[in-house]
C-alpha cells in the first residue's frame, strides 16, 4: 500500500527554494505528499503563501511570527483579515511567543499574539502558533480566548503538553523528533499525544530529519522528507507508519476543514 502524506507546516516562500520550487514540489508527490500547509509568517510572505497555494492547489496561513512582531503596520490585522477571506487561507499564524531569541521585544510579541488570537476567535479560524521558552505567556495568552489550532513544531515539556491537550490543540511534530541531541524529551512525550490531535509537519527547509540515510548532501529539508518524521514517530508510538501518517491526514482535514483525508 503506498502511503499519502500531508505536510502540516512548510515554509515554501523560503529563499532556499527560490530556485528549485517547482522540483521541491514535484518530488515531495513523488513521495506522496498529496497536501501541505504553506506558511506565512508576515503579510508579505503570508501573500506569498497565498499566491504559492493557488498555483499548487495546497492551502496557507495568513499571519505575523513572534520574531516580526516588531515590525507590525497600523492596518496589520485588516491585512490580515482580507487575506483570510480567500478560501485557500486556512489558518492565522504563524504567530506565537519566541522568549528564546527575542528578536521583538516580549510586550510587543504579546500583543501581536493577542491580536492575531481575537481576529481568529472573530473569524472562527484555526491559529497556527509558535511557542519557543514561553510556556507561561502563552498559557495566559489562550486562557484569554476561545480558539483551536495547532502548537507547531511543539518542544516543549510535559506540563506544556498537557496543556495544550486539555486546551484542545492539535499538537503538530517535526523533524525534532529525529534530533538524537535535542528531541530526547520530545522523543518520550510523542506517545502520550492522542491519536486524533497528532499532526506531522517538517517545517521545511528547517529541521531536516537527522535520521535519514544516507545523509542529503544539502542541509535544507523538504516536505518529501516527511516519511523520516513519520517513520520516527510510528517508531516511538509502537505504531504503523501507514496509521501514524493517515491520523495525521484526518486531523488535518478535520481542523483546517479541507474535506480531504
Amino acid at each position: 500500500m503506498t502511503i499519502q502524506y500531508t505536510d502540516a507546516g512548510v515554509n515554501l516562500t523560503s529563499h532556499q527554494f527560490e530556485p528549485d520550487c517547482d522540483d521541491i514540489v514535484a518530488r515531495a508527490r513523488l513521495a506522496g505528499v498529496t497536501e501541505m500547509l504553506l506558511i506565512g509568517t508576515d503579510v508579505t510572505e503570508s501573500m506569498q503563501s497565498l499566491e504559492l497555494a493557488k498555483r499548487y492547489g495546497f492551502v496557507s496561513t495568513a499571519g505575523v511570527h513572534p520574531h516580526d512582531a516588531k515590525s507590525v503596520s497600523d492596518n496589520y490585522i485588516q491585512q490580515l483579515n482580507a487575506l483570510l477571506s480567500q478560501p485557500e487561507v486556512v489558518a492565522v499564524g504563524e504567530c506565537g511567543l519566541d522568549f528564546n531569541r527575542d528578536f521583538s521585544p516580549r510586550p510587543q510579541q504579546q500583543n501581536v499574539l493577542h491580536e492575531q488570537l481575537t481576529l481568529a476567535q472573530q473569524l472562527k479560524k484555526p491559529v497556527y502558533l509558535h511557542e519557543r521558552d514561553a510556556f507561561s505567556a502563552m498559557q495566559a495568552q489562550l486562557e484569554r480566548v476561545n480558539v483551536k489550532g495547532v502548537l507547531h513544531c511543539f518542544t516543549g515539556d510535559a506540563q506544556a503538553l498537557s496543556f495544550y491537550l486539555d486546551y484542545g490543540l492539535m499538537i503538530g511534530v517535526t523533524g525534532w523528533v529525529c534530533d538524537e541531541r535535542r528531541g530526547a524529551l520530545l522523543q518520550e512525550l510523542v506517545p502520550l499525544i492522542p491519536d486524533d490531535r497528532l499532526l506531522v509537519e517538517t517545517d521545511a527547509p528547517y529541521l531536516i530529519p537527522r535520521t535519514i540515510k544516507p545523509k542529503p548532501k544539502s542541509r535544507r529539508n523538504e516536505p518529501a522528507f516527511i516519511c523520516a518524521v513519520v517513520q520516527q514517530i510510528a517508531q516511538l508510538r509502537g505504531q504503523s507508519e501507514a496509521h501514524v501518517a493517515a491520523c495525521s491526514r484526518a486531523n488535518f482535514a478535520r481542523l483546517f476543514a479541507t474535506g480531504k483525508n
